[in-house]
């Protein structure tokens, strides 16, 4: 079995990337062949400065393998493959194939862009419209059958599921249709600074992956939390100590209920003291591996180029397949 999935190139990771996809790919490349892609033409259909993004990039590969994306070893067939989706043409090629196959009306409903609209006003463009279609070749690329992502991609994955449906009924079959592979619990890791939103990549909302342990422990310390004093989760009436609660519950890898339990009768401010130190020691062996590979950059430009190299393998043959589909010469 196939997986595809990937993460824009746009800011330093912080725990709700790693426990809401990162820690779960770990998992799957154990049992599954699979394809993680740095998606940076989906990147440049919000504002973004030229000059950072190829950092970025750099820097969510570095992320990957320090999380424990397995490439494997150097030549091997076996290992996840690491892309970076500008790399391989063939991404924007079964985009417009795709797009010709898609009526405007299923993009027009798109919560996300609807969404990114309201934000970015001005700066909506044809990209951002056509993203979910992009998306789609990503995943078609590769024939993939499984796709990992968060709540708020699954639609596009549905997306995905009917033009791979369109393209095989009208063209003979070409594509699986993809499954969506949502986290049962974690997917989404609200802000530190209010929970009714998605931890985003701003201030003291989240903590980044790099961030040091004085400031993983500024930042718990000050977390907003709920009237009252009972460690409880109930995302209903106390929203904010149920999103540390399962922070807490993801990096100890212990049910709430033994959370709950050990903490019953004492205040936030020693769960939260335990929560940072937890933290700390997680992220900790992330943080040291990291710095291994930054002062390794030709091991990490070595696993993109052999990474690039099995995906164009599967590209090639998939693009070759669909254009003599389709009638091209």
């Amino acid at each position: 079995m196939r997986i595809f999935s990937g993460m824009r190139p746009s800011g330093q990771l912080h725990i709700g990337n790693y426990l809401g996809a990162l820690k779960n790919w770990v998992e799957l490349q154990k049992k599954h062949q699979c394809v993680f892609g740095v998606v940076d033409y989906h990147a440049i259909t919000t504002p973004f400065n030229p000059k950072q993004i190829s950092k970025d990039v750099k820097n969510l590969v570095l992320d990957y393998l320090a999380a424990g994306i397995d490439p494997g070893s150097t030549g091997s067939p076996q290992g996840s493959i690491i892309i970076i989706q500008s790399h391989i043409p063939e991404h924007a090629e079964l985009a417009w194939i795709l797009s010709t196959l898609t009526p405007l009306g299923e993009l027009e409903r798109m919560t996300q862009f609807k969404e990114k609209a309201r934000q970015y006003k001005e700066s909506v463009n044809a990209g951002l419209f056509c993203y979910p279609i992009l998306m789609a070749a990503d995943i078609l690329l590769y024939k993939a059958d499984l796709v990992p992502v968060g709540e708020d991609q699954a639609q596009h994955v549905e997306l995905t599921r009917v033009l791979a449906r369109k393209f095989n009924k009208k063209f003979g079959k070409t594509f699986p249709e993809p499954k969506t592979l949502l986290q049962k619990f974690g997917a989404r890791i609200m802000s530190l600074t209010d929970p009714s939103k998605k931890m985003s990549k701003t201030g003291d909302e989240s903590i980044g992956l790099t961030d040091s342990p004085d400031v993983i422990r500024r930042k718990i310390k000050t977390a907003i939390t709920d009237s009252g004093k009972e460690i409880k989760f109930d995302e209903k009436n106390k929203p904010a100590i149920s999103n540390l609660l399962t922070i807490y519950h993801l990096f100890s890898n212990k049910s709430i209920a033994d959370i709950e339990k050990k903490y019953r009768g004492k205040g936030y401010a020693q769960f939260k003291k335990d929560l940072a130190e937890l933290i700390i020691k997680e992220l900790k062996p992330f943080q040291e591996k990291r710095k291994k590979l930054e002062k390794n950059p030709r091991l990490v430009e070595k696993i993109l180029v052999e990474g690039e190299k099995k995906a164009k393998k599967i590209a090639e043959s998939t693009i070759k397949e669909v254009k003599k589909k389709i009638g091209l010469l």
